[in-house]
């Protein structure tokens, strides 16, 4: 008697396409309600309109100049921010002194919305790239900062004296225990700060700006283009959604040796075949 073997998904593309179900039935409940006329195109327009704006800025280049300008901006922005973050995490983690002559001072900061910060900075930086980059660095720099200093006081104890007695140099124990050790969270501020630089950068484009997926929202106001704002909004959502993917691949490569993700990594079982 044959053997009928039913149709399985590939375990990782099962676990890769779950999490857009939800999204996937509210975009349809939304086509849904936007032509029966439940939702007045006015106020949010149907998701094939929406396709269909975005095709057509597509077509004319117009919304790749806008993204890669945006992309280049957040960028830039979070190299800096997140390289001093784990610069002075670093340092204040290791360092007690270092501590305690500049931690303060930067839980102070942490407490100054950057938002509120962009009167100031338009008069230090004008209203060019600078200001832009300056408050997304900013905003960068703090979940960098202090996920960095907690990894490394989180770290056991006796694991530095065991590399003490085994010999090793003080480099050697950064390296081997502090840092490996430390990773795992210094990646928790990684994720966190990649969603606060879009964040940030969303109002920073709307702020005397003639370029970048901001300014394409805002000129699209003046224009009532409503289509092209959503469009806007849900870019914004796609390209966190894109930055989150990319931090948590690199938790997967850097972290191969911890628990949960060795856990992640194994195949779900399949069922045995029908006889």
């Amino acid at each position: 008697m044959a053997r009928f073997q039913p149709f399985q998904l590939n375990p990782r593309l099962k676990r890769s396409l779950i999490p857009w179900l939800v999204p996937l039935l509210l975009l349809v409940l939304w086509q849904l309600l936007a032509s029966r006329g439940v939702i007045p195109t006015r106020i949010l327009p149907a998701p094939s309109a929406i396709a269909l704006a975005a095709i057509n800025m597509g077509r004319s280049g117009e919304l790749w100049g806008h993204l890669s300008i945006s992309a280049g901006r957040a960028g830039v922005g979070f190299l800096i921010g997140a390289s001093l973050g784990l610069l002075f995490g670093l340092i204040n983690g290791l360092m007690p002194r270092a501590e305690l002559l500049l931690d303060s001072s930067f839980q102070m900061l942490r407490n100054i919305p950057p938002l509120a910060m962009i009167p100031l900075v338009i008069l230090w930086f004008g209203i060019g790239e600078e200001a832009r980059v300056f408050l997304v660095s900013v905003g960068v720099f703090f979940p960098v900062y202090l996920n960095t200093f907690h990894g490394i006081r989180s770290i056991d104890p006796g694991l530095i004296e065991m590399g003490k007695v085994y010999g090793l140099s003080p480099w050697q124990i950064v390296t081997n225990i502090v840092l490996p050790g430390a990773t795992p969270s210094i990646l928790v501020g990684v994720r966190f700060s990649l969603g606060i630089a879009w964040i940030i950068l969303i109002v920073g484009e709307q702020i005397a700006a003639n370029s970048g997926i901001g300014y394409m929202a805002m000129n699209a106001r003046e224009f009532m283009q409503t289509d092209i704002i959503v469009f806007s909004i849900i870019l914004y959502a796609l390209l966190g959604k894109l930055s989150d993917s990319m931090a948590r691949g690199l938790e997967h490569r850097l972290l191969p040796w911890h628990p949960n993700f060795q856990r992640t990594a194994k195949a779900v079982p399949s069922k045995p075949a029908i006889s």
